[in-house]
């Protein structure tokens, strides 16, 4: 069932969600330093533009991995655990670090599934808190050190939903690694989606070792999103120079825009 944004939206916010695909390296897991400045060279552009934006940033256990000499996503919750506390601290450090060199603030919010009920009310002040200084940035990822099956969300996707719905954002972007939803057979992303229900069949699979959800997931993320009447975009992560032309609506030519429900 369908949540209802709270009273009190964030006018004009974005979130990027940012997947585990994105932000290592294919070959081991690590983080792709080479990457991650892209991304946060692309979200500090957006900032100066005047947008509000909002992380949702996977990355914590792939960045754990190398550091338990792993050559795969763990599948065990406690070396995932292990992982993402690792990993968790290794990928603020590395965010605090670069968005510092753009005199923007990194907030880290770690979220469970019990996060986003009743609770959420009292999260959902915070981020309005610290949405409100021009140079913060909040970082939100799952809490995956903690967060067992039963407190799981599922994944980022699913969460950056969730979290775009409850705080009532006026768009959603999915970076992945593909350049958008591709139609069967075919290296070009389609540009406009009109029903998501109508793409379901469309997926691929594409889930990497060291990342959890693939684009099936994404697609569950952009139906609840659309149906509460969220602009979402998928778009290829590693072009992220292109965030501030899909915030502006200047090219309607980058990935995959999904068009949302009237509410």
């Amino acid at each position: 069932m369908s949540q209802s944004p709270l009273s009190h939206s964030i006018s004009d916010l974005t979130i990027v969600k940012v997947g585990t695909g994105v932000l290592t390296r294919v070959e081991d897991g690590t983080l792709d330093g080479a990457a991650v400045v892209r991304l946060v060279t692309a979200l500090a552009a957006l900032m100066d533009a005047g947008h509000r934006c909002l992380l949702v940033s996977s990355g914590a256990v792939g960045s754990g991995v190398a550091s338990f000499q792993l050559d795969g996503y763990p599948r065990d919750i406690v070396t995932r655990q292990a992982c993402a506390a690792v990993g968790q601290a290794r990928l603020m450090q590395t965010y605090g670090s670069l968005f510092a060199n753009f005199g923007i603030t990194v907030a880290q919010v770690l979220l469970t599934a019990a996060d986003l009920g009743e609770r959420f009310t009292h999260i959902s002040s915070t981020l309005h808190r610290l949405l409100d200084e021009p140079r913060i940035i909040p970082i939100i990822n799952e809490n995956d050190s903690v967060a067992i099956d039963e407190l799981k969300v599922g994944d980022n996707d699913q969460l950056s939903s969730r979290v775009a719905v409850l705080s009532g954002a006026k768009r959603l972007i999915l970076l992945t690694s593909a350049e958008g939803l591709l139609a069967p057979g075919s290296d070009q992303p389609i540009p406009v989606v009109e029903k998501v229900a109508d793409v379901m069949s469309f997926v691929r699979d594409d889930q990497g070792r060291f990342s959890i959800g693939g684009m099936a997931s994404k697609l569950t993320a952009v139906q609840y999103a659309v149906e509460n009447g969220i602009e979402t975009w998928i778009a290829n992560g590693r072009r992220p120079e292109r965030l501030l032309d899909i915030a502006n609506g200047s090219d309607q030519t980058i990935g995959t825009r999904f068009v949302p429900s009237s509410l």
